[in-house]
């Protein structure tokens, strides 16, 4: 063959030219001139990396921010203006109280009976006083506060200043203004010795609690005991009369020494161990008994 025959031939990456002909094999390669550097491809050597080791991060230290403390403003104040000096004050006793006492009550500041006792419910009377006319409010009678009183209020009577009981006396039930009576108001919790509707003597009681309590209604006395003692209880019951059963009204000295904070077993006890005895003195057998609320 005369023409030559031009073929490539791929080998590795680059290709390469090859001429045949009739003195060379069919598969000869041409060689590379001289002069001109053979290029040989190789492949890249792979890079040595030394692996990363990570340092750990330090440790994050929160450093607090200074607490700033706010600053207080505070102002001057005025001294308070000392508290007139008292004339009677709670724990004192005597006349004196008790005419302040019915000079209150007069003004309807003071709602019970004269005791002469200077107590928290007067306290709270002479409180009341002070603050409606513009006075220091201590609780206490101050020698002004006396006088605007006294300015106030007329002069209380000896009955007024010294009454039978702690507690106003109750309107008498219809059923006790007539005859003769023991007119007994659960209410007040007071009894009125009435003749034909007039108070001859009036005394502190109280009754039976809710277990055992005193029956309303009106009775009569049954009988008089003047040195009774309980046959249930065993308890002493000075100047008893007897108006409903085993119910009387009879002296208590358990009342006299522990006040309303006791009860009976039914029976209606007095505190005042004088004006009982009067009374039972004057009573009769079939004279009425009126208790009512």
């Amino acid at each position: 063959m005369t023409a030559a025959a031009v073929t490539t031939v791929a080998t590795g990456c680059e290709p390469a030219s090859v001429q045949s002909g009739a003195s060379r094999g069919p598969t000869a390669t041409a060689e590379p001139e001289r002069g001109t550097p053979q290029r040989t491809h190789q492949a890249p050597e792979p890079t040595r990396t030394k692996p990363r080791t990570q340092r750990p991060a330090p440790p994050r230290t929160h450093r607090p921010s200074p607490t700033r403390t706010p600053v207080k403003r505070t102002w001057p104040t005025r001294p308070a203006k000392p508290l007139p000096r008292p004339v009677l004050a709670v724990g004192t006793s005597g006349e004196k109280v008790r005419e302040l006492q019915a000079r209150l009550r007069q003004l309807d500041l003071f709602d019970r009976q004269p005791t002469g006792y200077y107590g928290s419910v007067t306290g709270a009377a002479v409180s009341a006083f002070q603050r409606g006319h513009g006075r220091p409010v201590s609780g206490a009678l101050d020698a002004k506060t006396w006088a605007k009183l006294r300015d106030l209020t007329d002069r209380p009577s000896r009955a007024a200043m010294y009454p039978p009981t702690s507690r106003p006396i109750a309107k008498p039930d219809p059923r006790c203004m007539t005859g003769r009576t023991l007119c007994i108001s659960k209410a007040s919790r007071t009894l009125s010795w009435m003749v034909d509707g007039r108070v001859l003597a009036a005394m502190d009681v109280r009754f039976g609690s809710q277990y055992t309590p005193t029956r309303e209604g009106t009775f009569k006395v049954d009988f008089k005991s003047r040195d009774h003692v309980s046959t249930i209880y065993d308890t002493p019951m000075p100047y008893a009369m007897f108006f409903s059963g085993g119910q009387a009204v009879h002296y208590s000295s358990d009342f006299a020494a522990r006040g309303y904070s006791g009860a009976s077993h039914g029976c209606v006890n007095v505190r005042d161990k004088k004006t009982i005895a009067s009374v039972f003195a004057q009573v009769k057998a079939g004279d009425k008994v009126v208790v009512y609320r």
